[in-house]
């Protein structure tokens, strides 16, 4: 039997961006200390579930997935199962009392001690070699939320050679009254503009030419007297980057100066996502959402003014407690109105610990209205979604050909304006950029055919 000399750790990540990219710096951290990266848990002497707080339903899911792990420990009493993110900031030690068999809970403030803190929790076995049935062994919790930890100095290990994700903003100083970002990432905490760029730079390097700067609220960035707008222009203008995104911007921030950069840089791609979350005035100050259904439709016209062929996307939560039926209706029509080219819809899900779940009882939406709400909210933006792409049938497209897809003998990529298309190809094309005719939709997403293989669209320019 072959002895393996280095400890191997598998990374699960749940959720949004901003975790995949931190599911990416804890193996870059972990691989800097000696670790493999292992691809499954079946063979991993450390299992981190990186997890999600923003809805009860991934929760629920991290659970049930930690306890369907649990398992492997039967039969490798000496692994380490770890829970990390935003869920286990949230539920703290609690989550060590409702899991047992679950090593070491650490919040997204607490990544830089992970080497130090798995190796405590070894040597706390050696000294403690008995364990219950119940409680294998010590358990650690991490939690303290560090003012100053940008992870600055800390390099990721990227899991796409197509695309990067690059934090530019942790934290978030809006308090949203549904949201629980604010209370599990902390303040927001803005990176030095030369680390970013020097990252980039080192992405670019490595022959990525995609990378999306990241952030709770991206465009209120401000760090050495440099403004979003600023931090974007410059890093467009990194030699061997060949589009750039940004998400997720706040509305109240999105001001005639980044749109300008948009326009101006030529590898800013055409694409805003601009979150509306109600389109009633009186739900948006229940939710503390800074601006009204009037100032975000003036951004929206002012977006579409300056970049006419941009592409939006949006979030939006219904049965918000105290929306009234009118209430819901306004949303719709400000969906109707706006037409966005895609949606991300939700139903309102309590968090504990957030502002919304302390109003009067009953304001809450039963369940069964809630889900009629949403049932309807996605039936109207997916006509109009169909509508949209149905309208671009036809057009050229250039893409950046991301995966194989599903359909026998295609591949995968998405347009300057984030459409999807899936296209009859070689393989071998992913990771090059090539002219795409859209052929057809299927609502969301496009069926395409090859215009030219264009080696001259390959790689960073």
């Amino acid at each position: 039997m072959i002895q393996r000399s280095r400890k191997r750790v598998y990374v699960e990540t749940y959720g949004c961006q901003m975790n995949i990219s931190d599911g990416e710096l804890m193996e870059g951290i972990l691989e800097a200390q000696g670790y493999e990266i292992s691809a499954g848990p079946e063979d991993a002497d450390v299992i981190l579930v990186n997890t999600c707080a923003i809805r009860e339903h991934a929760e629920r899911r991290v659970l049930g997935r930690v306890s369907q792990l649990s398992g492997l420990k039967r039969e490798r009493p000496d692994l380490v199962i770890g829970v990390t993110g935003c869920m286990a900031q949230r539920m703290g030690e609690t989550l060590l009392e409702k899991a047992p068999h679950v090593d070491l809970v650490m919040g997204p403030d607490g990544y830089r001690s992970l080497p130090e803190r798995l190796a405590e929790i070894e040597e706390g076995r050696k000294i403690l070699p008995s364990r219950s049935a119940k409680k294998r062994g010590p358990q650690l919790a991490v939690l303290d939320l560090q003012l100053g930890e940008n992870y600055e100095g800390l390099d990721q290990r990227r899991s796409s050679r197509i695309s990067a994700w690059v934090p530019v903003q942790r934290g978030c100083d809006h308090r949203c009254t549904f949201c629980i970002v604010p209370y599990v990432r902390g303040p927001e905490k803005n990176r030095m503009p030369g680390e970013v760029l020097r990252e980039i730079e080192e992405i670019a390097d490595s022959g990525i030419t995609e990378v999306t700067l990241l952030g709770q609220t991206v465009n209120s960035y401000e760090a050495d007297g440099q403004s979003f707008p600023d931090l974007l222009r410059s890093v467009a203008r990194v030699p061997g980057i060949r589009r750039v995104r940004f998400t997720s911007p706040h509305p109240n921030d999105v001001t005639t100066d980044l749109l300008d950069v948009m326009a101006e840089e030529t590898a800013v791609c055409e694409q805003l996502h601009l979150p509306l979350q109600a389109g009633s005035d009186r739900t948006l100050r229940r939710m503390l959402r800074r601006y009204t259904v009037e100032g975000f439709l003036e951004k929206v016209e002012l977006a579409r003014t300056v970049i006419p062929d941009i592409g939006l996307s949006t979030d939006v939560i219904v049965a918000f407690p105290g929306e009234t039926h009118d209430e819901y209706e306004e949303t719709l029509e400000v969906m109707r109105s706006v037409r966005f080219d895609d949606a991300y819809t939700y139903r309102y899900s309590p968090r504990e610990g957030t502002p919304a779940t302390r109003f009067p009882v009953a304001d809450f939406v039963p369940d069964a209205e809630a889900k009629d709400r949403l049932e309807r909210l996605i039936e109207v933006h997916r006509a109009i979604q169909a509508e949209i792409n149905e309208a671009e049938v036809g057009r050229v497209e250039e893409v950046l050909v991301e995966k194989e897809a599903r359909g026998p003998g295609q591949i995968l990529g998405r347009s300057r304006r984030n459409k999807v298309v899936a296209f009859v190809a070689s393989p071998e094309l992913v990771g090059t950029y090539q002219e795409v005719r859209l052929t057809g939709t299927t609502g969301a997403t496009f069926v395409g055919e090859l215009v030219e293989c264009a080696p001259a669209l390959t790689g960073p320019t």
